[in-house]
Protein backbone atom coordinates (compact mmCIF):
# COMPACT_ATOMS: atom_id res chain seq x y z
CA UNK A 1 0.00 0.00 0.00
CA UNK A 2 1.22 3.55 -0.17
CA UNK A 3 2.08 5.57 2.25
CA UNK A 4 1.33 9.11 3.23
CA UNK A 5 4.50 10.35 1.07
CA UNK A 6 3.37 8.90 -1.95
CA UNK A 7 0.05 9.40 -1.69
CA UNK A 8 0.60 13.32 -1.47
CA UNK A 9 3.52 12.90 -4.24
CA UNK A 10 0.51 11.74 -6.68
CA UNK A 11 -2.13 13.99 -5.44
CA UNK A 12 0.95 16.43 -6.31
CA UNK A 13 1.04 15.32 -9.63
CA UNK A 14 -2.49 15.72 -9.82
CA UNK A 15 -2.89 19.39 -9.06
CA UNK A 16 0.89 20.07 -11.39
CA UNK A 17 1.53 17.21 -13.33
CA UNK A 18 4.84 18.70 -14.41
CA UNK A 19 5.71 20.32 -10.91
CA UNK A 20 9.67 19.89 -9.99
CA UNK A 21 10.79 17.86 -7.26
CA UNK A 22 12.14 20.45 -5.43
CA UNK A 23 8.69 22.11 -5.67
CA UNK A 24 6.45 18.71 -4.25
CA UNK A 25 9.58 18.04 -2.02
CA UNK A 26 9.17 21.58 -0.12
CA UNK A 27 5.09 21.48 -0.27
CA UNK A 28 5.34 17.78 1.25
CA UNK A 29 8.45 18.42 3.61
CA UNK A 30 11.01 16.19 2.59
CA UNK A 31 14.33 16.50 0.21
CA UNK A 32 14.12 16.80 -3.20
CA UNK A 33 16.13 13.72 -3.45
CA UNK A 34 13.36 11.69 -1.59
CA UNK A 35 10.52 12.77 -3.64
CA UNK A 36 12.88 11.46 -7.03
CA UNK A 37 13.13 8.15 -5.15
CA UNK A 38 9.37 7.93 -4.09
CA UNK A 39 8.53 8.87 -7.93
CA UNK A 40 11.33 5.87 -9.95
CA UNK A 41 9.96 3.52 -7.27
CA UNK A 42 5.98 4.03 -8.19
CA UNK A 43 6.89 4.10 -11.66
CA UNK A 44 8.84 0.33 -11.54
CA UNK A 45 6.40 -0.74 -9.27
CA UNK A 46 3.08 0.51 -9.21
CA UNK A 47 2.86 1.86 -12.39
CA UNK A 48 2.42 5.45 -12.06
CA UNK A 49 2.66 7.36 -15.40
CA UNK A 50 1.93 10.99 -16.31
CA UNK A 51 0.39 11.42 -19.64
CA UNK A 52 -0.59 14.44 -21.31
CA UNK A 53 -3.73 14.46 -23.14
CA UNK A 54 -5.43 16.73 -25.46
CA UNK A 55 -8.92 18.05 -24.70
CA UNK A 56 -11.46 16.42 -27.13
CA UNK A 57 -13.93 19.17 -27.68
CA UNK A 58 -10.92 21.75 -28.59
CA UNK A 59 -8.66 19.46 -30.23
CA UNK A 60 -11.34 18.51 -33.18
CA UNK A 61 -11.80 15.02 -31.72
CA UNK A 62 -15.09 12.54 -30.91
CA UNK A 63 -15.05 9.80 -28.18
CA UNK A 64 -16.75 6.93 -28.70
CA UNK A 65 -17.64 3.91 -26.15
CA UNK A 66 -17.21 1.04 -27.92
CA UNK A 67 -18.43 -2.51 -26.65
CA UNK A 68 -17.38 -5.37 -27.83
CA UNK A 69 -18.75 -8.86 -27.61
CA UNK A 70 -16.01 -11.70 -28.60
CA UNK A 71 -15.48 -15.24 -27.59
CA UNK A 72 -13.96 -16.20 -24.68
CA UNK A 73 -10.68 -17.63 -26.62
CA UNK A 74 -10.04 -14.71 -28.61
CA UNK A 75 -11.30 -12.02 -26.09
CA UNK A 76 -8.05 -11.54 -24.45
CA UNK A 77 -5.96 -11.28 -28.07
CA UNK A 78 -8.25 -8.69 -29.75
CA UNK A 79 -8.58 -6.45 -27.01
CA UNK A 80 -4.42 -6.79 -27.04
CA UNK A 81 -4.68 -5.32 -30.73
CA UNK A 82 -6.96 -2.81 -30.18
CA UNK A 83 -4.58 -1.53 -27.39
CA UNK A 84 -2.17 -1.19 -30.01
CA UNK A 85 -3.95 1.37 -32.21
CA UNK A 86 -3.28 5.33 -31.71
CA UNK A 87 -6.85 5.69 -31.56
CA UNK A 88 -7.78 3.68 -28.44
CA UNK A 89 -7.95 4.41 -24.54
CA UNK A 90 -8.87 2.29 -21.65
CA UNK A 91 -9.12 -1.34 -22.97
CA UNK A 92 -10.66 -2.97 -20.67
CA UNK A 93 -12.31 -6.47 -20.55
CA UNK A 94 -15.58 -6.87 -18.62
CA UNK A 95 -18.63 -9.53 -17.98
CA UNK A 96 -16.27 -12.44 -17.89
CA UNK A 97 -13.96 -11.96 -19.84
CA UNK A 98 -16.20 -12.06 -22.96
CA UNK A 99 -16.81 -8.28 -23.46
CA UNK A 100 -14.49 -5.24 -24.82
CA UNK A 101 -14.86 -2.08 -23.85
CA UNK A 102 -13.11 0.88 -25.14
CA UNK A 103 -12.79 4.64 -25.67
CA UNK A 104 -12.03 5.24 -29.65
CA UNK A 105 -10.86 8.94 -30.51
CA UNK A 106 -11.97 10.07 -33.84
CA UNK A 107 -11.78 13.12 -35.70
CA UNK A 108 -14.84 15.54 -36.06
CA UNK A 109 -14.20 15.81 -39.98
CA UNK A 110 -13.72 12.51 -40.68
CA UNK A 111 -16.03 9.94 -38.68
CA UNK A 112 -15.44 7.31 -41.15
CA UNK A 113 -11.92 6.64 -40.16
CA UNK A 114 -12.39 4.79 -37.16
CA UNK A 115 -11.86 1.17 -35.58
CA UNK A 116 -15.49 0.54 -36.33
CA UNK A 117 -14.47 -0.58 -40.04
CA UNK A 118 -12.03 -2.89 -39.29
CA UNK A 119 -14.07 -4.31 -36.27
CA UNK A 120 -16.76 -6.76 -38.66
CA UNK A 121 -13.98 -8.03 -40.21
CA UNK A 122 -12.76 -9.96 -37.36
CA UNK A 123 -14.58 -13.40 -37.11
CA UNK A 124 -14.63 -13.44 -33.49
CA UNK A 125 -16.70 -10.55 -32.68
CA UNK A 126 -20.16 -11.48 -32.20
CA UNK A 127 -21.93 -8.15 -31.11
CA UNK A 128 -20.41 -4.51 -31.49
CA UNK A 129 -21.89 -1.35 -30.30
CA UNK A 130 -20.50 1.97 -30.38
CA UNK A 131 -21.83 5.28 -27.90
CA UNK A 132 -21.30 8.92 -29.11
CA UNK A 133 -19.76 10.56 -25.47
CA UNK A 134 -22.12 13.95 -25.77
CA UNK A 135 -20.78 15.27 -22.31
CA UNK A 136 -18.58 14.29 -19.49
CA UNK A 137 -19.87 15.30 -16.11
CA UNK A 138 -16.69 13.58 -14.09
CA UNK A 139 -13.57 11.99 -15.45
CA UNK A 140 -11.01 13.45 -18.09
CA UNK A 141 -9.36 16.48 -16.46
CA UNK A 142 -10.95 15.64 -13.03
CA UNK A 143 -9.51 13.14 -11.03
CA UNK A 144 -10.99 10.21 -8.87
CA UNK A 145 -11.43 11.72 -5.19
CA UNK A 146 -10.23 8.60 -3.85
CA UNK A 147 -6.57 10.04 -4.69
CA UNK A 148 -7.20 13.63 -4.09
CA UNK A 149 -7.27 13.35 0.12
CA UNK A 150 -3.50 13.51 1.11
CA UNK A 151 -3.11 17.29 0.57
CA UNK A 152 -4.39 19.94 3.04
CA UNK A 153 -6.39 22.77 1.00
CA UNK A 154 -2.86 24.96 1.80
CA UNK A 155 -0.36 22.54 -0.09
CA UNK A 156 -3.01 21.92 -2.71
CA UNK A 157 -2.75 25.82 -3.58
CA UNK A 158 0.80 26.03 -3.08
CA UNK A 159 1.08 23.54 -5.87
CA UNK A 160 -1.92 24.52 -8.33
CA UNK A 161 -0.44 26.23 -11.74
CA UNK A 162 -1.11 29.91 -12.04
CA UNK A 163 -3.22 30.53 -14.45
CA UNK A 164 -2.50 31.46 -17.95
CA UNK A 165 -4.43 33.80 -20.62
CA UNK A 166 -3.60 32.77 -24.03
CA UNK A 167 -5.04 33.32 -27.55
CA UNK A 168 -7.35 31.28 -28.76
CA UNK A 169 -5.19 30.18 -31.97
CA UNK A 170 -5.33 26.94 -33.99
CA UNK A 171 -2.75 24.37 -33.23
CA UNK A 172 0.25 24.31 -35.24
CA UNK A 173 2.14 20.73 -36.67
CA UNK A 174 4.53 21.80 -34.06
CA UNK A 175 2.02 22.02 -31.14
CA UNK A 176 0.60 18.06 -32.31
CA UNK A 177 4.11 16.76 -31.81
CA UNK A 178 4.32 18.08 -28.60
CA UNK A 179 0.85 17.06 -27.37
CA UNK A 180 1.91 13.25 -29.03
CA UNK A 181 5.45 13.57 -27.08
CA UNK A 182 3.73 14.14 -23.82
CA UNK A 183 1.43 11.43 -24.00
CA UNK A 184 4.16 9.16 -24.11
CA UNK A 185 5.51 10.88 -20.61
CA UNK A 186 4.41 13.89 -19.40
CA UNK A 187 6.82 14.78 -17.49
CA UNK A 188 9.42 14.75 -20.44
CA UNK A 189 12.18 17.93 -20.35
CA UNK A 190 11.76 20.83 -22.12
CA UNK A 191 15.07 19.90 -23.88
CA UNK A 192 13.75 16.35 -25.25
CA UNK A 193 10.65 18.23 -25.84
CA UNK A 194 12.48 20.53 -27.82
CA UNK A 195 14.37 17.16 -29.60
CA UNK A 196 11.25 15.72 -30.60
CA UNK A 197 9.46 19.23 -31.54
CA UNK A 198 12.89 21.13 -33.62
CA UNK A 199 11.91 24.01 -31.52
CA UNK A 200 14.08 25.60 -29.19
CA UNK A 201 13.43 25.02 -25.79
CA UNK A 202 11.88 28.88 -24.83
CA UNK A 203 9.61 28.12 -27.62
CA UNK A 204 8.49 24.98 -26.47
CA UNK A 205 7.92 26.30 -22.63
CA UNK A 206 5.81 29.15 -24.42
CA UNK A 207 3.94 26.75 -26.53
CA UNK A 208 2.91 24.37 -23.20
CA UNK A 209 2.06 27.53 -21.32
CA UNK A 210 -0.11 28.40 -24.13
CA UNK A 211 -1.59 24.94 -24.53
CA UNK A 212 -2.45 24.53 -20.82
CA UNK A 213 -3.44 27.94 -20.33
CA UNK A 214 -5.85 27.52 -23.50
CA UNK A 215 -7.23 24.27 -22.08
CA UNK A 216 -6.20 22.24 -25.12
CA UNK A 217 -3.95 20.21 -22.89
CA UNK A 218 -4.56 18.10 -19.55
CA UNK A 219 -2.49 15.77 -17.87
CA UNK A 220 -3.61 12.79 -16.19
CA UNK A 221 -1.87 10.72 -13.71
CA UNK A 222 -1.89 6.35 -14.12
CA UNK A 223 -1.37 4.18 -11.32
CA UNK A 224 -2.49 0.42 -10.19
CA UNK A 225 -6.02 1.24 -8.19
CA UNK A 226 -5.56 -1.42 -6.38
CA UNK A 227 -2.78 0.67 -4.38
CA UNK A 228 -5.59 2.45 -2.85
CA UNK A 229 -7.64 -0.43 -1.54
CA UNK A 230 -9.80 -1.03 -4.84
CA UNK A 231 -10.38 -4.63 -5.73
CA UNK A 232 -13.93 -4.50 -7.21
CA UNK A 233 -14.31 -1.92 -10.65
CA UNK A 234 -17.28 -1.97 -12.74
CA UNK A 235 -18.96 -0.53 -15.52
CA UNK A 236 -22.91 1.11 -14.86
CA UNK A 237 -24.77 1.30 -18.16
CA UNK A 238 -27.88 3.28 -16.81
CA UNK A 239 -30.58 4.28 -18.96
CA UNK A 240 -32.32 7.40 -17.35
CA UNK A 241 -35.51 9.83 -18.98
CA UNK A 242 -34.14 12.80 -20.68
CA UNK A 243 -35.81 15.25 -18.37
CA UNK A 244 -33.86 13.73 -15.73
CA UNK A 245 -30.41 12.98 -16.94
CA UNK A 246 -28.56 16.20 -16.18
CA UNK A 247 -29.63 16.27 -13.00
CA UNK A 248 -28.64 12.62 -12.12
CA UNK A 249 -25.25 12.94 -14.13
CA UNK A 250 -24.22 16.03 -11.91
CA UNK A 251 -25.69 13.89 -8.32
CA UNK A 252 -23.53 10.89 -9.53
CA UNK A 253 -20.48 12.98 -10.10
CA UNK A 254 -20.40 14.31 -6.41
CA UNK A 255 -20.06 10.54 -5.41
CA UNK A 256 -16.42 9.14 -4.05
CA UNK A 257 -17.03 5.54 -5.75
CA UNK A 258 -17.59 6.76 -9.04
CA UNK A 259 -14.50 7.96 -11.49
CA UNK A 260 -16.18 8.47 -14.36
CA UNK A 261 -19.50 9.83 -15.46
CA UNK A 262 -20.73 10.48 -19.02
CA UNK A 263 -23.47 11.31 -21.09
CA UNK A 264 -23.77 8.88 -24.48
CA UNK A 265 -26.44 7.99 -27.37
CA UNK A 266 -28.02 4.50 -27.55
CA UNK A 267 -30.48 2.51 -25.39
CA UNK A 268 -28.28 3.33 -22.05
CA UNK A 269 -28.11 7.24 -22.20
CA UNK A 270 -25.42 7.76 -19.15
CA UNK A 271 -22.10 5.33 -18.18
CA UNK A 272 -20.16 5.26 -14.94
CA UNK A 273 -17.54 3.52 -13.72
CA UNK A 274 -17.33 2.74 -9.93
CA UNK A 275 -13.95 1.60 -7.57
CA UNK A 276 -14.83 -0.09 -4.44
CA UNK A 277 -12.98 -2.24 -1.95
CA UNK A 278 -15.05 -5.27 -2.74
CA UNK A 279 -17.86 -6.84 -3.98
CA UNK A 280 -20.06 -6.09 -0.71
CA UNK A 281 -19.14 -2.49 -1.34
CA UNK A 282 -20.50 -2.65 -5.11
CA UNK A 283 -23.42 -3.63 -3.77
CA UNK A 284 -24.11 -1.24 -0.95
CA UNK A 285 -23.18 1.10 -3.45
CA UNK A 286 -26.05 0.02 -6.16
CA UNK A 287 -28.71 -0.40 -3.41
CA UNK A 288 -28.05 2.75 -1.57
CA UNK A 289 -26.51 5.61 -3.04
CA UNK A 290 -27.47 4.22 -6.78
CA UNK A 291 -30.86 3.30 -5.59
CA UNK A 292 -31.89 6.53 -4.36
CA UNK A 293 -31.69 7.79 -8.19
CA UNK A 294 -35.05 6.72 -8.86
CA UNK A 295 -35.10 8.46 -11.90
CA UNK A 296 -32.69 5.49 -13.27
CA UNK A 297 -35.02 3.04 -15.21
CA UNK A 298 -32.84 0.39 -15.98
CA UNK A 299 -28.95 -0.57 -14.72
CA UNK A 300 -26.84 -3.13 -16.53
CA UNK A 301 -23.61 -3.37 -14.21
CA UNK A 302 -20.67 -5.15 -15.90
CA UNK A 303 -17.38 -6.22 -13.89
CA UNK A 304 -14.06 -4.77 -15.34
CA UNK A 305 -11.30 -7.78 -15.21
CA UNK A 306 -8.58 -6.72 -16.87
CA UNK A 307 -7.42 -3.44 -17.66
CA UNK A 308 -5.15 -3.89 -21.07
CA UNK A 309 -4.66 -0.27 -21.62
CA UNK A 310 -5.21 2.90 -19.35
CA UNK A 311 -5.15 6.64 -21.09
CA UNK A 312 -1.71 6.39 -22.63
CA UNK A 313 0.05 4.79 -25.36
CA UNK A 314 0.88 1.53 -25.13
CA UNK A 315 4.95 1.41 -24.34
CA UNK A 316 7.62 -1.37 -25.16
Amino acid sequence: MLDEIDRGLIHALHLDARASFSRIGTVLGVSTQTVARRYQRLRADAGLRVVGLPDPGRTGLTQWLVRLTAQPATARTLARSLARRPDTSWVKLTSGGTEIVTIAHTPKDSPSAMLLHDIPRTASVTAVSAHLVLHTYLGGPTAWRGRLAALTEEQQEALRPKEIVADDAPLTASDHVLIDALRRDGRLSTADLAAATGLAPATVARRLADLRGRGVLFFDVEINAALYGVTTQAFLWMAVAPADLDEVATTLATHDELAVVAATTGPTNLIAQALCPDTGALHRYLTHRLGAQRAIRTLHTAPVLEIVKAVGPLTA
